[in-house]
């Protein structure tokens, strides 16, 4: 590894950690950002990709979602244009910096805040599999929320709550 490549990697793994730190701990998440080299007579450049897992199965993949389509709202559009100059140009540092801006939110305003520069729909998903946002604010956001990920992730958070209580029922012999 080189220098270089061990600038790239220190700040995604010290993101990775924080974002980590908000995660339900109950959830099987995990989020990776990885750099791709590619070569060809023309030069080099690297592929960015960022993907979400829960559990075994990949619930957010760009930019293999964003490729194809460039789905029904302004945001998709606009992280599909983006991707038209893949991968000489790429959102990579933008999902990065808003990894960070969600990160730095208050809780407070977690639940409120638009994020202008969300065109992936990860603000959804980050706040589905939030530790700091408890089972009364989850349905909340389970009735507004309409990304395909997010919702697997609060039906996994709620399915885990209402385990909890059938087991706290039978503990206390009810």
């Amino acid at each position: 590894i080189t220098m270089m490549q061990r600038r790239k990697i220190r700040p995604w793994s010290k993101l990775q950690k924080e974002v980590y730190l908000l995660v339900d701990p109950k959830l099987d998440f995990q989020i990776h950002c990885v750099a791709y080299r590619m070569g060809s007579q023309y030069g080099s450049t690297d592929l960015p990709r960022y993907w979400i897992t829960l559990g075994k199965e990949t619930i957010f993949d760009y930019p293999k979602q964003f490729i194809h389509s460039a789905g029904p709202d302004e945001n998709s559009r606009i992280a599909y244009e983006a991707l038209s100059i893949y991968p000489y140009s790429s959102e990579t540092s933008e999902i990065s910096n808003m990894l960070r801006e969600y990160i730095d939110t208050p809780l407070s305003e977690i639940m409120t805040k638009k994020f202008e520069g969300d065109h992936w729909g990860l603000t959804d998903i980050l706040r589905a599999a939030d530790r700091q946002i408890g089972q009364r604010r989850l349905s909340e956001l389970a009735e507004i929320v309409s990304n395909p990920a997010a919702q697997k992730i609060l039906k996994k958070r709620m399915n885990t709550y209402k385990e909890n209580e059938r087991k706290a029922i039978e503990t206390d012999g009810f």
